[in-house]
């Protein structure tokens, strides 16, 4: 019996979960707005910037008005070589978290072109505009090909960088240890030459010194005083 009523309700969460996801976008109110004003507002610009002539172009270009200079300079970039102008296509709202986004299809001879407008949910305010060129599946697969190139060469041009970094500090230690061990050149001190007077005065002070020495050694010997010895000069042989 308990099995089947989690049968039951199982399959209630099912049909319930289906509903959800299969209602009809036409009948939803979007904080206010109906899928038809919303619907409108796109096919509504689509219409004038078609039919905008390069002089009313300019004009709004110079109005400094942002949201229109903007809208304009982005619609002349997605429209294009794109070819002629054939129909509006199909029309698609998606609510993802705070943001409500509107998509017009614009189906042009060349490749289609979708125009988006994106709202803040809570007050419907108009948070940005844009026009993009519909990409084959080639050109996305090209793009996320380059997109991804161009990561992996940032990424080992950065850990290229590093280890030169690193191998950079070893050269950094060496010149330090290397200037550490140089010490500054010692100045050669040059001795003054001792003039003619001082070195006989050295001399003669040389000399009582030496007889000083002789008197005693003299006097040690004999055993008398060195005042009974008197020295009249001394003569050096070499």
């Amino acid at each position: 019996m308990k099995k089947k009523i989690l049968l039951m309700i199982s399959m209630c969460l099912i049909v319930l979960g289906l509903t959800a996801c299969g209602e009809d976008p036409t009948k939803v109110d979007y904080n206010g707005f109906t899928y038809d004003q919303l619907k409108g507002a796109c096919e509504n610009a689509v219409n004038i910037l078609q039919s905008m002539s390069e002089s009313d172009k300019a004009g709004a270009l110079a109005s400094g008005d942002e949201v229109m200079v903007n809208l304009i300079t982005r619609w002349e970039e997605a429209t294009k070589d794109v070819g002629e102008y054939q129909k509006l296509g199909e029309f698609i709202i998606e609510k993802s978290g705070k943001t409500l986004t509107c998509e017009q299809r614009i189906i042009y001879a060349g490749r289609p072109v979708i125009l988006t407008y994106v709202y803040k949910y809570h007050n419907m305010e108009l948070e940005d505009i844009t026009v993009d060129q519909v990409q084959t599946l080639g050109e996305k697969m090209t793009n996320a090909a380059l997109n991804t190139l161009m990561g992996m060469g940032v990424v080992f041009t950065v850990l290229i960088l590093i280890s030169l970094i690193i191998r950079c500090f070893k050269f950094l230690s060496y010149f330090e240890k290397k200037g550490s061990k140089e010490t500054a050149p010692v100045k050669e001190q040059t001795v003054a030459p001792v003039p003619p007077a001082v070195e006989e005065a050295m001399a003669a002070q040389d000399g009582l010194e030496l007889a000083a020495v002789i008197a005693a050694a003299i006097a040690a010997s004999t055993g008398t005083s060195t005042d009974d010895f008197v020295v009249r000069s001394i003569k050096r042989r070499f």
